[in-house]
């Protein structure tokens, strides 16, 4: 299916692709609003789904309800801070030969996979930290 090249798909995509961040389509329809007044939400999914059937991008499902995008494409996996809901790169190379033995144990053509990890991050396990310190001092 051809999709046509929009203003507001062009400039999502460099906004993506400027980022390290992995937004939710709420932040980057309120990034992209100042030079698209009439953008919508819907307009901004939209073009989301697009770039993603396109190749472009990725969405990432990080054990969170909330969708998170990603520009770059290239094998790799994701870490969510269960606090504060971050979620950075995480560069691992594949398990060797998890696609086949997944393969094997459900007779499934597997053809990709995605791995997301879970924990704190180091700026929130500090703040856990200072708080409680803080708490201890306090009695």
């Amino acid at each position: 299916m051809f999709h046509r090249t929009t203003r507001q798909k062009t400039a999502l995509l460099e906004l993506l692709r400027s980022t390290k961040a992995h937004p939710t389509a709420s932040w980057l329809h309120a990034a992209l609003r100042p030079d698209f007044p009439g953008l919508s939400l819907g307009t901004v999914y939209r073009n989301l789904s697009v770039l993603e059937a396109e190749g472009e991008i990725r969405t990432i499902r990080a054990g969170d309800s909330i969708e998170r995008f990603d520009a770059d494409t290239s094998v790799h996996y994701h870490v969510r801070c269960t606090r504060c809901g971050r979620v950075d790169d995480v560069f691992l190379p594949p398990p060797a030969g998890l696609e086949e033995s997944a393969e094997r144990l459900t007779g499934f053509s597997i053809s990709s996979h995605s791995i997301a990890f879970q924990g704190v991050c180091a700026a929130c396990a500090r703040t856990h930290l200072e708080q409680s310190v803080l708490l201890k001092n306090d009695k």
